[in-house]
């Protein structure tokens, strides 16, 4: 990595001190003849931006229906600054996800953007909708060569004010201009809410305004959140019901994913060869991930062995053996943020046992038994209710159960939630655990209806270290994840080309391994 720390006083003083300057590395060239020479000869640039990208007219719907939530209320949502990793290093950077959904800006969009939705002046209903961002420096400027965090030199070109007002298809003016929101703040004026996670300096800078305003000294009173954390819930319920743009990016994601899980199998002879085997599981899914998309949706779980037992075992150091199942939880995120999460267990070997596959035929039986009752007008619990249904039938007839079926099924027992302590079901989307602030009755207990997305899960796991079963069962791990759509109805399941069954998967790494 190149040495980009500068001094915060150079002799050519920078528009802005990079964060986490430091005096003692700094080489930015200093002489006026520098500076005169490097601001000039610089050809002029085309945009190539023809008009609004295809998800703008959605990101305006998503808008209007938040705008119709809160008529009359300032609405700050920020992209969030990039997050320091160590040192002066960060995090690849991303945009908060509903920043993202209300913009259209994906990985593309510029660190430490605001989208703000002011209500029209006149009190008429609706917002007028603003991005603020950092356009691009000038050339007469040090900052594009000087400054490492936000320099052109550095991190890229970035857009101009026109590029992403027609890019988005919204109002977008230089993020200096949003100091007269800050300005605007005052008792007097619209009430002003935030998404509170997105960037925390904004947060405390309009906590600060409102202590001032309500006459209180700063640190002798507390905010009350409960406002923001209504808008936090209604943007998550926002996304319960995706459009067709978002539908055609998750059919996107899994399309990908399913070419990713293609390129463990075909790398397994490496794989099994390297003490590491779950690393190299992981690199070559990344890979794949970066190539088609953005990169992964969450970090990749390759658990083989006992390791699949860990339901989120992102540690990945160990071995691949033949023999053993390996599970392998993985999902790419695309340039938009929509992500797909998929789980195959593979036999390493190529070929189940007869323990490993009763066991995988179990937990396909009970994902199969849950995908059959999806449709609209149930209950989002009753996905989750069917699989255990079958769970606590299987557990039982193996004899690991202390009681029956019946009885483990009623609230008081739950003796088959110890070899499957996870839900079932979860909503995906632009996060992988999408919705998560959406309120219960609209989501545990919510009705199902057209349009949702969300996982089908079930599993077993059996630790190597449970004496409750007998010791042909421990260490053995078996989830099989799908993604699936409520339909108008019934349901549709986006990943139904990913080989599911276990003859299915056999046949599956036979054919990859015929291709080597």
């Amino acid at each position: 990595m190149a040495d980009t720390e500068l001094s915060a006083a150079s002799e050519t003083e920078t528009t802005e001190a990079p964060p986490r300057a430091t005096e003692n590395r700094s080489t930015t060239p200093r002489s006026d003849a520098f500076q005169q020479y490097i601001s000039t000869g610089w050809a002029e640039r085309a945009t190539g931006i023809g008009g609004p990208r295809e998800q703008a007219p959605f990101a305006a719907a998503r808008r209007a229906r938040l705008s119709g939530l809160y008529t009359g209320v300032r609405l700050l949502v920020p992209a969030g600054d990039a997050r320091q990793r160590s040192n002066d290093t960060d995090y690849p950077y991303r945009a908060h996800s509903a920043f993202a959904h209300l913009t259209g800006w994906g990985s593309d969009a510029v660190p430490g953007s605001v989208l703000v939705l002011e209500p029209h002046a006149d009190g008429a209903e609706g917002h007028e909708a603003v991005l603020y961002f950092r356009e691009a420096a000038g050339r007469d400027s040090d900052e594009f060569y000087a400054n490492p965090a936000v320099g052109e030199f550095w991190t890229g070109p970035r857009p101009s004010v026109d590029d992403v007002a027609t890019d988005l298809g919204l109002d977008a003016r230089p993020l200096s201009a949003l100091d007269a929101v800050w300005d605007a703040l005052d008792a007097d004026g619209p009430e002003t809410l935030i998404v509170r996670e997105a960037e925390p300096s904004l947060t405390d800078r309009l906590d600060a305004a409102r202590i001032l305003h309500a006459g209180a000294e700063p640190g002798t009173a507390e905010v009350d959140t409960a406002r923001d954390d209504e808008l936090a819930r209604d943007l998550s319920e926002l996304r319960l019901v995706k459009d067709s743009f978002e539908l055609a990016e998750m059919r996107r994601a899994v399309d990908a994913t399913q070419v990713g899980f293609d390129d463990i199998i075909a790398d397994l002879p490496q794989i099994v060869a390297h003490p590491r085997g779950e690393r190299l599981v992981e690199g070559t899914f990344n890979r794949r991930a970066r190539a088609e998309g953005n990169t992964v949706g969450y970090d990749t779980i390759a658990a083989s062995g006992p390791h699949a037992c860990i339901l989120h075992w992102t540690r990945n150091d160990g071995p691949v053996v033949p023999g053993d199942l390996i599970l392998i939880d993985a999902g790419v995120e695309l340039d938009s943020y929509y992500t797909a999460d998929i789980t195959r267990t593979l036999p390493v070997s190529g070929q189940f046992t007869e323990v490993q596959r009763r066991v995988y035929e179990a937990v396909r039986e009970a994902a199969d038994a849950a995908f059959a009752i999806v449709r609209p007008g149930i209950r989002f619990r009753d996905v989750h209710a069917e699989a255990m249904r079958v769970i606590a039938r299987v557990t039982a007839e193996w004899g690991l159960l202390p009681v029956s079926a019946s009885e483990s099924l009623e609230p008081s027992g739950g003796y088959h939630r110890r070899y499957m302590v996870h839900g079932t079901s979860h909503h995906l989307g632009i996060d992988v655990h999408d919705c998560a602030q959406a309120r219960r009755d609209l989501y545990l207990d919510g009705v199902l209806e057209e349009g949702m997305v969300f996982t089908i899960e079930p599993g077993l796991y059996f630790q190597p270290d449970d004496l409750t079963v007998p010791s042909e069962l421990r260490g053995i791990g078996v989830r099989i994840e799908d993604d699936v759509v409520v339909t108008a109805d019934g349901v549709e399941s986006l990943s139904a080309g990913i080989p599911r069954t276990a003859d299915e998967v056999e046949a599956w790494m036979r054919e990859v391994a015929a291709r080597r």
